[in-house]
């Protein structure tokens, strides 16, 4: 049944736009993302009963802070676009390890003294 939905909603929802029924379809599109809200909740709970896997935040918390020289730092997440978030420049002048609200990675600036 969900799957038909899914299928069928966007057709639906182009019809209803073209008779002028924009509430009708304004309706829909709401459901639609409170069904889909549905679907990725009980992936995630299902997800967070394996006991056996560490979370997101624990295995990016387990990568010490990244020492950099300057006072800014721009993080991409990762080397390669395709697998990193929008860019970032991260302001490093305060002691605590500053972190980036993509990926959570945490920077350091480097003292030399």
């Amino acid at each position: 049944m969900a799957t038909a939905t899914r299928r069928l909603l966007p057709t639906l929802l182009r019809t209803l736009a073209g008779t002028g029924h924009a509430s009708a379809a304004r309706g829909l599109a709401t459901e639609k993302a409170v069904g889909a809200a549905a679907v990725v909740g009980s992936h995630t709970a299902k997800w967070m009963q394996d006991t056996s896997k560490k979370s997101p935040m624990e295995l990016i918390n387990e990568v010490p802070p990244i020492k950099v020289e300057g006072r800014i730092v721009c993080c991409e997440g990762d080397k390669n676009p395709a697998l990193g978030h929008p860019i970032e420049y991260i302001c490093l002048d305060l002691d605590a390890p500053a972190v980036c609200k993509y990926c959570g990675l945490r920077y350091v600036q480097d003292h030399h003294h």
